[in-house]
């Protein structure tokens, strides 16, 4: 315990420049190769109904993508793999924003974040508390979560929506003052398949309200959370 005091103590805490590339054990974006025949084995046993083949290869839909790994088992050629590298954002509504270029370019104005967690696992919410931690310092990047939605720009929704919160999510939206935005961020907000369809859950975040940008992932890493909220600063600016 000593040691490993004095080894933090001497090394301090580092703030990391982002990186969507993780450990090479990562389930990461999955790659389909030439050897695909079309089999159609990895989308009888995805669990969300995520993988689909057109044209004779798999087609991954990310928002329902769970990064289970189910299907790359199933895969008989072994074509179908994960990479190490995060799926990124999508950004849903029509903009010219580089997503390169609004993590590295200087941003012109903050963001400020209101999160609702719709009813999730809290997986997402624990990967979103690591950003304002010193490794990834959200702050430097002029972002930061606010506790009343009068002062968002920004709605962060995780979790499937349930009927009991369904409300919350309209009345929290509602309350934004324009320009606004909303953000899905993991399987379960962007793609609403993860519990299924019972008579607790009304579905995505996008049944309720409307969706600019979809964080895919179960959960997304702080650095792939880090990329889209840079990406929603950036479109918040040319909205402005």
């Amino acid at each position: 315990m000593l040691k490993m005091l004095e080894a933090i103590f001497a090394g301090k805490i580092a703030t990391e420049n982002i990186d969507t590339t993780g450990h090479k054990r990562l389930r990461g974006e999955l790659s389909c190769g030439a050897g695909c025949d079309g089999c159609g084995k990895c989308a009888e046993v995805c669990p969300v109904k995520a993988v689909s083949v057109e044209q004779g290869k798999a087609r991954i839909d990310y928002n329902k993508c769970l990064f289970c790994g189910k299907c790359v088992e199933a895969c008989a050629n072994d074509s179908l793999t994960h990479t190490n590298r995060d799926k990124l954002a999508e950004l849903l509504t029509e903009s010219a924003v580089e997503v390169s270029n609004a993590v590295t370019a200087k941003l012109g104005r903050s963001l400020h974040v209101r999160h609702l967690d719709a009813g999730s696992c809290n997986a997402c919410d624990f990967e979103m508390g690591a950003l304002s931690n010193p490794v990834y310092d959200l702050h430097r990047y002029g972002i930061a979560f606010v506790a009343s939605p009068r002062h968002a720009d920004m709605l962060m929704v995780t979790g499937v929506v349930t009927r009991n919160l369904e409300q919350a999510l309209r009345m929290t939206y509602d309350a934004m003052p324009e320009p606004k935005m909303v953000m899905a961020c993991g399987a379960c907000a962007c793609g609403g398949e993860t519990y299924g369809s019972t008579y607790a859950t009304v579905g995505k975040a996008a049944d309720v309200v409307p969706v600019d940008i979809a964080v895919p992932g179960c959960p997304p890493r702080p650095s792939a959370m880090l990329v889209a909220l840079c990406a929603a600063a950036d479109m918040l600016k040319e909205k402005m």
